[in-house]
Parts: structure tokens; sequence; C-alpha cells
């Protein structure tokens, strides 16, 4: 099984891989830098080799990095739909030279424009950024969001238009966030909801597509749109919600990857432990 969290509150950036793997991890997400401010230095040339260096020897592997909260592909104002652009681009090579197998976006706000006007800034970005990304190979994976606000992403045929409209598909697939699916308003805490959300997900875009599980529990009500992630068998997904989802033959073999909360150092650990718990051999 491949399993991880996203590993944050590290010191140095190669330190990361370690991090992982002292948790029992073999794979791993991380921020390549703070997600709450725009890049201000780039990474040193030996840090980078030593990630590069311990990711290998600890075997961490899919790495995933996600993108700080502060680009928006989607967004109407030209400063910062340009300065989200250019940053995207950056993070991009960035994560090449850290031998990242995809970056995580969410899929942008359209700041109560519209809908549509969203989809077609953020379809034009995404088609620049991979012709100016065409020697990396980094695949790029646009996560389903729980609807808050205007932030586009909470139903999957935001996914299908946007991917119609590139013009080189190769490289991009789709990130499931279970508690955003949930919050959302799919209701993945049964059976039935979980096999609608997979033929919503593969007629919309193609279930191949999906390679991340982002693994979470809901804190809320189904449908309340409001972003918010529980520890594992403690939400409104549930025990036995959860257990399907990691045990179900069309996603089993896909990385997991937790992002439930962490307010001691334990609760990685107590998270982890939950889940592997609930995987059947």
């Amino acid at each position: 099984m491949l399993l991880g969290v996203h590993i944050s509150g590290f010191g140095k950036i190669s330190e990361a891989p370690k991090c992982a793997a002292e948790l029992g991890c073999n794979t791993m997400q991380i921020f390549s830098h703070s997600p709450q401010r725009w890049r201000d230095s780039v990474l040193d040339f030996s840090e980078t080799e030593r990630f590069n260096q311990e990711q290998k020897v600890f075997r961490i592997k899919p790495l995933f990095i996600h993108v700080p909260y502060l680009i928006n592909l989607a967004s109407p104002d030209p400063r910062l739909y340009g300065a989200s652009i250019e940053a995207y681009i950056e993070d991009i090579l960035e994560a090449h030279l850290l031998k990242a197998d995809y970056i995580v976006t969410h899929m942008g706000s359209h700041k109560e424009t519209s809908e549509e006007a969203g989809i077609e800034r953020l379809t034009a970005a995404l088609n620049k950024i991979i012709k100016k990304t065409a020697g990396a190979q980094v695949g790029i994976l646009l996560e389903n969001t729980s609807g808050s606000g205007s932030w586009l992403g909470y139903k999957f045929s935001h996914h299908k238009k946007i991917i119609a409209g590139l013009e080189d598909r190769r490289r991009v697939g789709l990130c499931l966030d279970t508690a955003h699916a949930y919050l959302a308003g799919y209701d993945i805490a049964t059976k039935d909801g979980l096999e609608a959300l997979l033929d919503e997900i593969d007629k919309m875009a193609g279930l191949n597509l999906v390679k991340l599980i982002h693994f979470n529990d809901a804190k809320g009500a189904l449908g309340c749109n409001h972003d918010r992630h529980e520890h594992i068998g403690k939400g409104s997904i549930g025990l036995e919600g959860m257990r399907r989802i990691i045990n179900h033959p069309k996603l089993r073999d896909l990385p997991f990857i937790l992002e439930t909360p962490k307010k001691t150092e334990d609760d990685d650990k107590m998270n982890l432990k939950v889940a592997r718990s609930l995987r059947k051999n």
C-alpha cells in the first residue's frame, strides 16, 4: 500500500524524506516553500541535492508537491492572475529539480465573476504553464474542492471542461480529496454514494486520470461546502466509509496521502495507524 502524509513543519526541506520514513510512509506530500507567501528565494543547489539523496535513501516515491495557497489561476485580477502563472511555472521547475512526480493544485476562485469565466482563465493559464515547462517531467493534478465561496472544482463537470480545453493533456490528472467530495455533496459515506462519485468521475474525465487520493475524513454535514478535515474515522464519512474507500478495487493501488489535523506530534501516527488497520490484504 502506498500511504503517506503531508509533511510540514520541518526545518530544511531535505529533512522531509526522513520525517516521512520515521512515520512508516513510503510516499509523501510537501510544500516546497511557504504556502502563505510568494517565493522570496530559490532552493540552494546543495539542499536540492541532499533532498534527492534522502528521497532515494528512504525510498519515498511518488513525491507530491502542493502549490501555495496564494496562487489563483482563475483570478479576474490581471496582476494576481499573471503573478500566479509565473509562480506556478517556477514551482513546476523547482519540483522538477526535486524529482517530484506531481504538483497538486486547487483550481482557483473566479471571485464572483462566473464559473465559466473562471474555467476559461484557468484553462488558458494551464495551457501557458504546460508550454513553458515542456522540459519538465512533473505532472499536474487538479484537486476537487468542497465548493466554498467561488472556488472551482466542487463538481467534476469543471474538470471535464478544463481538460477538454487543454492543448496538451499528457501531464494533467486528478487528485481526489475525500473530505472535499463529501463536503461538496457526494455521499461517499455510503456504498452507493461512493460508486456514484466514481461513475461521475469516469464519465466526466476518466477514472484513469486519478493519480492521488487525499485520504481525509470530513468535519461537517454533507454538502455544507466548508473545507474542514477530520481524523480518520472520527468525521462524517466515518470508519466504514473510509474503509470502503481505501479498499475499493478502483482506488486501492493509488497513493493515499493524509492531510488530517495536526494538533499534537502524535496525530499523524494515530491517523496512519487507523488507515493501515482499515486496509484489507
